[in-house]
């Protein structure tokens, strides 16, 4: 039996995306403990966005060579490995006794996180036929988003009903679960029930280092990059470090009403990943409708910075939900990647894109933290004030990159290569 036409290839799908959910979750749940890491190791605002930006910088830096990697011998041992080291990583950081583990632990999370997004595209592309593959990947865009909104509230309840260690511990095992569940689904089964690949046509193979020559000459390729670094690593750079604690210091929120900011950044984000999409498929353009979302974004983070860093509460949740709704929007870039290029190169490209974005996620915690330790003296709105100046310059890139997009190269491409 073919593998797209079974029943079976939506067990794959389901076993996917609650692997994806639960590793997305813990990118940003340990933003949510900034504030107890600090008193109970002992380490400076710096650290602390450390500890968020050293999980980013491995994801960042290794998507294109798992891109090329993925690409040659297959997605599934990635996709296995990477959500087993994930687990581990999170499992670590429960038991962390010092923060020299804790770096380490997140460290093990970040190389884990770094597998899956690509693999997971991959493996979509396998089980499902090209009618399917577009809107599947929006509804593996939503579930990222709902991954975000389970660290936001309900983690947060979690943690302040059993303290911080057992709810990162219970999370790490059912990831190990899920690793030994991806085995079985993906390879085991499979074997047994003897499916077979759609049909491909044979592709002589290019060398890699032709492809990274075009590819990082291609005005295209780096449009996509810095669109995921102004909207994606603001987004998942704030959420993901300062977000809780800007609530707490500057509003006085509690820890639960402060994910709540999150809570409506993420809603904002699913909306985007939806409503984007449609807009962008009725007028049958991809740059127009992402150029308008990137000014609002810039513009919101502009606001933090003209209302002295504590805009009206009403202003705020609007804020929030905008920039959550740039970052939904983002799927965007995908579009522009897989239209744009050849199926030998998709995978390549969408790893640049996701260093993009992760890079600006490795370095907004750690500035943001710095400009936080150096007013640390003054009132704590003073060093949020000042550390909204990053967004805003990291989203200006993002806008340039939107600038950068030809949509004639995009028209050039037909959708039909998604089903490679």
């Amino acid at each position: 039996m073919n593998k797209q036409d079974s029943k079976y290839r939506w067990i794959v799908f389901a076993s996917v995306l609650l692997s994806y959910f639960l590793i997305v979750s813990q990118r940003t749940a340990p933003g949510l403990i900034s504030d107890q890491l600090m008193k109970e190791f002992s380490v400076s605002a710096s650290m602390i966005g450390l500890f968020a930006s050293i999980q980013f910088f491995a994801y960042s830096g290794l998507q294109i060579p798992i891109g090329i990697l993925s690409d040659r011998f297959g997605p599934n041992f990635f996709l296995i490995g990477g959500t087993l080291m994930n687990g581990l990583g999170t499992l670590l950081y429960s038991l962390a006794p010092d923060a020299h583990v804790l770096l380490i632990a997140r460290m093990m999370a970040g190389v884990g996180d770094a597998a899956i997004w690509i693999n997971l595209v991959l493996i979509l592309s396998q089980w499902f036929r090209a009618q399917e593959f577009v809107g599947l990947l929006g509804m593996a865009g939503i579930t990222g988003s709902l991954g975000f909104l389970f660290a936001t509230v309900p983690f947060s309840v979690w943690i302040s009903s059993a303290g911080w260690r057992p709810p990162f511990m219970t999370t790490g095992i059912i990831l190990i679960v899920c690793s030994l569940v991806l085995y079985v689904v993906l390879e085991k089964k499979p074997k047994q029930m003897n499916f077979l690949s759609p049909d491909k046509k044979e592709h002589k193979r290019e060398k890699t280092l032709s492809i990274l020559r075009r590819v990082f000459f291609s005005r295209q390729a780096w449009s996509t990059f810095f669109c995921h670094f102004g909207v994606v690593g603001t987004y998942v750079g704030f959420i993901g470090s300062w977000a809780v604690p800007y609530g707490m210091h500057v509003y006085g929120m509690t820890r639960s009403h402060a994910s709540q900011l999150i809570m409506i950044g993420l809603v904002g984000a699913i909306v985007g990943s939806i409503l984007t999409s449609w807009i962008s498929k009725r007028i049958d353009t991809v740059k127009r409708p992402y150029l308008i979302i990137y000014i609002l974004v810039v513009l919101s983070w502009t606001m933090f910075l003209v209302m002295d860093g504590k805009p009206p509460f009403v202003m705020l949740v609007i804020l929030f939900f905008i920039i959550g709704y740039g970052n939904g929007a983002s799927m965007l870039t995908f579009v522009v990647v897989r239209q744009s290029f050849p199926i030998t190169e998709v995978g390549v490209i969408s790893g640049l894109a996701n260093t993009g974005g992760f890079t600006s996620a490795i370095l907004l915690p750690v500035i943001f933290g710095k400009v936080l330790d150096h007013y640390h003296a003054s009132a704590a709105i003073t060093g949020y004030h000042y550390g909204f100046i990053i967004p805003v310059v990291f989203s200006l890139f993002g806008l340039l990159g939107v600038l950068l997009i030809n949509e004639e190269q995009i028209a050039k491409k037909p959708n039909k290569q998604l089903s490679s």
